[in-house]
């Protein structure tokens, strides 16, 4: 029995130690002027601080990877999430959406903040400064109620 534990630490450590060499990009792609949320809708300062700690990592071209995005099976975990919340809303190409897509992903930041959805709560674990606090999920929706009018109004 022992020598079969042994054998699977061995294997798994391996495993582990051949994984370190699979890197992931942490390259942000470029943000083109005109393209980014602050083009299409007024974000005031407050809101822009909200943006900025708990959604820009996940949400944008400006994600800032931490220590552990270097480590696997840790940092394929963190790319899977960053290509599926760009791939979802992406504030750096938010002006490349149509006005339909815009007004509704404005209503969904109410509805996933006010719904403890988002920030994730994986990425809470371990980035607890990004926990929205009520005045600030407050401060979010009446921002994204104003601003999707604002969208849906224009001609």
């Amino acid at each position: 029995m022992i020598k079969f534990v042994k054998i699977i630490f061995i294997v798994a450590a391996v495993l582990f130690i051949a994984a370190q060499f699979y890197r992931i990009d942490q390259r942000n792609t470029p943000i083109v002027a005109g393209e980014t949320i602050e083009d299409v809708v007024a974000v005031p300062a407050d809101v822009t601080q909200i943006l900025s700690v708990s959604c820009n990592d996940c949400h944008s071209n400006k994600t800032a990877y931490p220590w552990y995005s270097n480590i696997s099976p840790f940092s394929i975990f963190l790319e899977d999430h960053i290509l599926e919340g760009r791939m979802e809303m992406n504030m750096s190409k938010f002006a490349t959406y149509s006005k339909e897509k815009q007004t509704k992903l404005l209503e969904e930041i109410c509805e996933e903040t006010t719904g403890r959805t988002m920030p994730l709560p994986s990425y809470l674990w371990i980035h607890r400064y990004a926990e929205l606090t009520e005045s600030q999920i407050g401060a979010l929706c009446d921002w994204t109620k104003t601003a999707a009018s604002d969208v849906a109004s224009r001609n």
